[in-house]
């Protein structure tokens, strides 16, 4: 199975990634501020079943194709980090943009409802697929057999810390609402220090990996 050296690797790489505020953050945020703890939370619940369904997706099917071509492995790899590097120049660029998410539609909604929407954030959320499909692959150990079960390991450490991390989240913004909604600034440092971190991320995309 996966070494502990790449599992705390892949930890520490997945980390970066989803505390940057991305689609499914910005989505939890809003659900927060709008709606609650409670519907932020089963917002939460939703996005984490649709990055797994992505996870599954990866293992059975593009993982092995991956797996196969160094090709596909290496154009992966730099769509994926070009496209991290692209989100992060985005977010610092639109920073102050961040604000707008905090607005809410004051609109309360059925908690399958809120699971559904959630699910669909998450299981079409571009930064992560991106992920899954070019960074997930560098961490099988492909010398101890097992691939797909590797993978939906992986992935399920990825869903842990994006579960304990969305929830922070949310829980963070539906109780200072007052504090981010009144100072612009304050967002846009969060929107700042973010998009730096994914073109860093990206960067170490982009240089490492497999060589053979």
């Amino acid at each position: 199975m996966v070494s502990t050296d790449r599992l705390l690797a892949f930890a520490a790489m997945s980390f970066l990634l989803i505390v940057i505020p991305g689609p499914s953050v910005l989505f939890v945020i809003g659900r927060a501020l709008s709606q609650g703890r409670r519907a932020a939370l089963t917002t939460v619940v939703g996005n984490t079943l649709g990055a797994y369904v992505l996870v599954v997706a990866v293992a059975l099917g593009v993982g092995a194709v991956v797996e196969r071509s160094v090709l596909v492995f290496t154009a992966l790899k730099l769509v994926g980090a070009a496209y991290l590097v692209y989100l992060g120049v985005k977010a610092v660029r639109q920073r102050r943009s961040l604000q707008a998410a905090f607005a809410g539609d004051g609109v309360a909604h059925g908690t399958l409802r809120t699971l559904w929407e959630g699910f669909a954030v998450g299981v079409a959320n571009p930064k992560t697929i991106v992920f899954f499909a070019a960074v997930l692959p560098q961490f099988v150990d492909r010398g101890q057999g097992h691939v797909t079960l590797q993978m939906l390991l992986l992935g399920l450490v990825f869903n842990v810390i994006a579960v304990a991390s969305d929830s922070v989240w949310g829980l963070v913004a539906a109780t200072t609402r007052t504090w981010f909604t009144t100072s612009p600034r304050r967002l846009g440092m969060v929107g700042g220090v973010g998009g730096l971190t994914m073109i860093g991320l990206g960067v170490a995309v982009a240089a490492t990996g497999r060589t053979d």
